[in-house]
């Protein structure tokens, strides 16, 4: 990665253009059964899609704070980076009453309506499918809507790697803050630099598991098996999924 990256989105810039066709994200859902590969490039365009939306569709202004009501999956993962780009705070499961927009998926739909801002739902279904027949009251269906936006996005105004970039747990993280724990944490993690591919069952709301599900990845050139529910896979499926992913490191 490039020493002078400062933000998240920095590094996502980054490994664009060092290797764009290379995995970043692999998704398992064990509830489900489902499997999404992201490589860098389609991972980048959702990315630039969401932030457009959240720029353009919501008119969202850096230090506005989007709680994320969601759990560990590769469309929170687009979303957390989203957030970067715009220079909009992402709050992991923060306070909806004191949030100026909401994300919401299953199980914090009714939380979410607390927010007074805009709200948008997510169905977390195999391949990110849209609602049936709508989305739930009070939201718009993220499926719906994303499509329509732009495929590459700039910034009105420069992101500062010094603002407040993501909170979680109760803690307040710049962007700057975001990346260099990230890259510290890497090589604890097993993420030795390109090729590296770490397993996390972990989830989304603890530094940890962001760290593990996303941010580290991403700052050492490596990528991530992200799991949800991983609990409900017995050991001989995790171990077949290790081998065939070239599973490198695990976090559980």
């Amino acid at each position: 990665m490039n020493a002078t990256d400062r933000t998240p989105a920095d590094l996502l810039r980054s490994a664009l253009a060092a290797d764009p066709a290379r995995p970043l994200v692999t998704f398992y859902d064990d509830a489900t059964g489902e499997r999404v590969e992201l490589s860098v490039a389609t991972f980048a365009n959702w990315v630039a899609k969401t932030s457009n939306l959240l720029q353009d569709g919501l008119s969202a202004e850096p230090g506005d704070r989007v709680a994320l009501l969601l759990p560990a999956h590769w469309q929170t993962a687009v979303w957390l980076l989203a957030c970067a780009s715009v220079g909009v705070v992402a709050d992991m499961g923060g306070d909806p009453g004191r949030a100026d927009f909401v994300v919401a998926g299953p199980g914090g739909f009714e939380a979410g309506l607390a927010c007074r801002g805009e709200r948008y739902a997510l169905s977390l279904a195999p391949l990110g499918r849209r609602f049936v027949p709508g989305p739930p009251e009070g939201y718009s269906d993220y499926a719906v809507e994303v499509p329509s936006f732009g495929d590459r996005f700039v910034p009105y105004a420069p992101v500062d790697p010094e603002a407040a970039a993501l909170i979680v747990a109760g803690a307040e993280y710049t962007g700057a803050e975001v990346v260099e724990m990230a890259r510290a944490e890497a090589a604890g993690l097993g993420l030795t630099g390109p090729g590296s591919r770490l397993l996390s069952g972990l989830p989304y709301d603890t530094w940890e598991g962001l760290s593990a599900g996303l941010y580290a990845p991403l700052a050492s050139g490596g990528s991530v098996v992200l799991c949800r529910n991983l609990e409900q896979a017995d050991g001989e499926a995790v171990a077949k999924r290790i081998e065939s992913e070239r599973v490198t490191a695990t976090a559980r």
